[in-house]
């Protein structure tokens, strides 16, 4: 009788299966899931496979955390897991990157005729795809399983109004519409249409932006984004008084799995611009393979030829980039252009990351920016755009070569705040003080140097009410009016910039949803080299002109 006792007594193992997968539902081959017991004590530790599956096949009954970590994303973890004698459960885990849980919304609250069930609360992505489910007390119930699981419809709505102080081709008071859908099978559609009124002494039309934008997983292994957009600028003056400037352009990307540790990024950007009755065309394309080396290591290298469009991430926002697009000396129309070669490695340092890079530019024509009201004179001789509305100007530099170095490191603070530090140093283009009597001799006096950058970032969410806010100060001698390091995302806002989005709450008098906005480059008006205009005027070449704008927005 004892030893049936003892038998019946015995501890039978228990065994947990489960898929590790991404925000976007992709399988994670090679990422590590272990269990933890109550001591902090390693019970096991298996690693996924080419599905994204993993299996531990017998542990001692317990409470138990599993935890599902990988380079370059957060740790996913299931908590409070209870394993009773010879239980089996399935708890699958979906990986984030720092900035999608930045997006991470509360589960909403049942509602009257929905099935009950036992969950306490779900953290959703903005896709909407479940990341990690608790339970308060008892035995798991089975999460999913990868045959099953399905990515629940969503069409989402906005609509938003901004004005202010505004960068080229960006003036007036704009109303935008933005729908974002994702059907029961995991594919996106975008559309954005934004309509303008230029604030101008020169009648002009209003100015229109259209973009569309599509997501859709091909095969497991690889996911397609398409996106086309067209805009018509009314305002824009080109060479000889010529107004308007038209735009069409189509994006392509494409994310494949070519073996368990390595993926291939690749597409275009094919641009076609018109001003007045002159037209070009230009393809940019970009390529990028990422090798999984070792956890926690992942090195990659990229080649990219436009700056608004360098890799797949970058197709997540439809809306169109401000196209830099003049007549030169010969009549014939030329965009900015340009190519980029980067090699660079990443790791994990505790929960932050860290970034070396070494790059190669070859930038053919590098994009001007500058402020002032530009004469005619200016653009007799083409070479040179102007935005009237919000009186900048556009043009392109002389080509030169960059060779520089990154390095960067990013570190979260809290689980809603994070922070960052880049250096940079490379090539660009510099302009002394002294003021040059033309637009046209201050391009010639331009100098290639080698420069340095710095630049510090942080971003944070306050949970109370909602408040969303980025800012960055990046860094460079105020001399130069092209970017140190041009293909880095950094330097696209120079000095200091900032952004504030506040969720407007007024229980009874406005609707849910309404979100007010203000952003900010360039708020202390840095880098600014004087030149003078055909009339006598005092223009400014800059690498950002400072910019101001605010609005309020309303989803639904």
């Amino acid at each position: 009788m004892l030893t049936l006792g003892q038998t019946a007594m015995a501890e039978v193992p228990a065994a947990v299966t489960g898929v590790v997968r991404d925000s976007h539902g992709t399988p994670q081959l090679g990422a590590m899931v272990q269990a933890i017991g109550d001591d902090a004590s390693i019970a096991a530790t298996v690693f996924t496979d080419i599905h994204g599956h993993y299996q531990i096949p017998q542990i001692d009954p317990g409470r138990y955390q599993i935890k599902a970590t990988a380079a370059l994303f957060l740790p996913s973890l299931r908590d409070n897991l209870q394993l009773h004698n010879g239980s089996r459960v399935v708890v699958n885990l979906t990986l984030s990157t720092f900035f999608e849980a930045m997006q991470w919304l509360p589960a909403q609250h049942r509602r009257p005729g929905d099935s009950e069930d036992d969950w306490k609360w779900t953290l959703r992505s903005a896709a909407n795809r479940p990341i990690l489910r608790m339970l308060e007390d008892g035995p798991l119930v089975m999460v999913s399983t990868s045959e099953d699981e399905r990515v629940k419809p969503t069409l989402e709505a906005r609509v938003a109004m901004t004005s202010g102080d505004s960068d080229f081709g960006d003036g007036g008071v704009h109303n935008v519409f933005t729908m974002d859908s994702v059907s029961d099978d995991g594919d996106g559609v975008v559309f954005r249409a934004d309509l303008a009124a230029p604030d101008t002494s020169v009648p002009s039309m209003p100015s229109a932006e259209i973009a569309a934008g599509y997501e859709r997983r091909i095969t497991p292994l690889a996911t397609m984004r398409t996106a086309v957009d067209f805009t018509e600028h009314p305002e824009v003056v080109g060479q000889f008084g010529m107004m308007g400037m038209q735009s069409a352009g189509m994006q392509f990307a494409d994310e494949s799995r070519l073996a368990p540790n390595i993926v291939l990024d690749a597409g275009s950007e094919s641009t076609a611009v018109r001003i007045g009755n002159q037209s070009g065309m230009e393809i940019q394309p970009f390529a990028a393979v990422t090798v999984h080396v070792a956890n926690p290591l992942v090195v990659q290298y990229r080649m990219a030829t436009a700056r608004d469009m360098q890799g797949w991430d970058d197709m997540d926002n439809v809306q169109p980039a401000q196209q830099v697009a003049v007549i030169g000396t010969n009549g014939k129309m030329m965009l900015e252009s340009g190519m980029h070669q980067e090699f660079d490695a990443t790791a994990n340092a505790g929960r932050g990351r860290i970034t070396a890079a070494m790059y190669h530019d070859d930038m053919s024509h590098p994009a001007l920016n500058g402020s002032g009201e530009l004469a005619a004179g200016d653009l007799a001789g083409g070479g040179v755009i102007a935005d009237p509305a919000t009186e900048t100007f556009r043009m392109l530099g002389q080509g030169y070569s960059a060779n520089g170095i990154r390095v960067s490191a990013m570190q979260p603070v809290s689980d809603t705040t994070w922070v960052s530090l880049t250096y940079a140093n490379g090539q660009a283009l510099a302009l002394d003080n002294t003021p040059a009597d033309s637009i046209t001799s201050a391009l010639a006096a331009m100098q290639v140097v080698h420069s340095n950058s710095f630049a510090l970032a942080l971003e944070s969410r306050i949970a109370g009410p909602g408040t969303h806010i980025s800012g960055s100060y990046r860094w460079q001698p105020s001399n130069t009016v092209t970017a140190v390091d041009a293909y880095d995302n950094f330097s696209q806002n120079p000095y200091l910039s900032f952004m504030i989005r506040q969720p407007i709450r007024l229980h009874g008098i406005l609707p849910k949803g309404m979100v007010a906005m203000v952003d900010v480059t360039n708020l202390l008006a840095q880098g600014y080299r004087p030149v003078f205009s055909a009339d006598g005027h005092t223009l400014y070449f800059a690498q950002s002109p400072r910019v101001l704008r605010g609005g309020l927005s309303f989803n639904f």
